[in-house]
């Protein structure tokens, strides 16, 4: 009996304190009800995904375009007829007497001094207006670029990742504009004191103009793909088909060397000698190739050597990326994966015989801007078989 009496002493002493603590804790003004963490801001998801994927696509497309407007610049020597550089863009002539005017400042540089002074009025007209065109279209990236970017800044549209790439993306369409006219200004210096010189744009800052063209295409390109085509799940294979990721990496690489070597092809003029192939001249190697001193300078200045190094390094593209073809024959890979590596070996062989037959045919306009923007689509399509190659894994049984 008396341990019955214990046992519900106990339990009225338990309710009791319980009913207290209760009361205790809806009376306290000071405890706050924790809300739960709110979701993450800047989240990646599918929807806003796709239309920052289609402008970055967008911005690619016209960076492409600007590097045809630019080989169509040079090969037309329209580059050095504008003078004056201004950051919101040059006034254009509109009416005789301002063209007179443009073309006197045109008039006090090396160029027309040295090279065009037979010229008229008309003939500065027309390469003009190919410089001004370059030049506005580049100031349109621009502004493609940074309304919506700040716009889906402002939205929420961009995770952290993407806003970092944004910022980059940003500075180096700037960097691009202020290399542009750095590019121009190299030939509109006096430093043609040789009779024989050439006025023209430095080759170094030609190719550097081009690299990062090519550097910002890439990336806008490859964005792009990530936000539109996120790519198939880990895909398991052998561990020898596993070196391909490696083969697709190097062959970007040497599609991007090779159209760099090729700005320094432009930049000498260097397609104007030795215009036969295979062999150049009579010899499969030129004696001139090593006549500059010291001979490094042969690489970037000697236009026979220039030539020469990017026959081969255009050779081994084509070699890599045939070589890539042959060993995912037997490959177990995604459909997209396969598309992308047959359409990688077409452009790698259509490009190698439009820089043959431009070379054969003495660099006509046509047939060298469509090599030039040959050069930056097998870009294209070696990115996209790297984004598609990105998901191969090898797991062991």
């Amino acid at each position: 009996m008396w341990r019955v009496l214990c046992q519900r002493s106990k339990q009225l002493k338990v309710q009791f304190s319980s009913r207290r603590l209760q009361q205790a804790v809806v009376e306290t003004p000071h405890v706050k009800h924790i809300p739960s963490r709110p979701p993450a801001l800047n989240t990646s998801n599918p929807k806003t995904d796709r239309t920052v994927g289609k402008w970055f696509l967008g911005c690619g497309g016209m960076v492409f375009v600007a590097v045809g407007l630019g080989g169509v610049t040079r090969l037309t020597e329209s580059g050095l007829s504008m003078v004056t550089w201004k950051l919101m863009g040059e006034h254009k002539p509109r009416n005789q007497e301002e063209w007179i005017k443009e073309f006197e400042k045109y008039q006090q540089y090396p160029e027309f001094k040295m090279k065009n002074a037979h010229i008229t009025l008309e003939e500065f007209k027309f390469i003009y207006m190919m410089e001004y065109i370059h030049r506005m279209w580049g100031r349109a990236i621009g502004a493609f670029f940074l309304v919506p970017a700040a716009y889906f800044w402002k939205k929420g549209y961009f995770c952290a990742k993407t806003k970092k790439m944004v910022l980059v993306l940003g500075t180096l369409i700037g960097l691009q504009g202020l290399m542009g006219w750095y590019m121009v200004k190299s030939g509109l210096e006096n430093r043609f004191d040789n009779p024989n010189d050439v006025p023209r744009v430095s080759q170094y800052r030609l190719a550097s103009h081009l690299a990062a063209a090519f550097v910002l295409y890439s990336l806008f390109l490859s964005n792009a793909l990530t936000k539109l085509i996120p790519g198939d799940k880990v895909v398991a294979i052998g561990k020898r088909a596993l070196n391909i990721k490696s083969l697709s990496h190097l062959t970007k690489g040497m599609v991007f060397l090779t159209a760099i070597s090729g700005a320094f092809v432009a930049g000498l003029d260097a397609g104007l000698v030795y215009n036969s192939f295979p062999k150049m001249g009579d010899n499969w190697i030129p004696d001139d190739i090593l006549q500059f001193k010291p001979l490094h300078k042969n690489i970037t200045e000697n236009p026979t050597t220039v030539q020469f190094n990017h026959r081969i390094l255009g050779i081994s593209t084509v070699s890599l990326i045939s070589a890539l073809w042959i060993l995912t024959r037997r490959q177990q890979l995604p459909k997209r994966a396969r598309w992308a590596i047959n359409a990688a070996m077409v452009m790698a062989w259509t490009q190698a015989t439009l820089g043959v037959t431009t070379l054969l045919n003495y660099v006509p306009v046509p047939l060298a801007t469509a090599h030039q923007s040959g050069s930056l689509l097998l870009l294209s399509f070696a990115v996209w078989v790297s984004h598609e190659l990105r998901f191969l894994k090898y797991l062991p049984k």
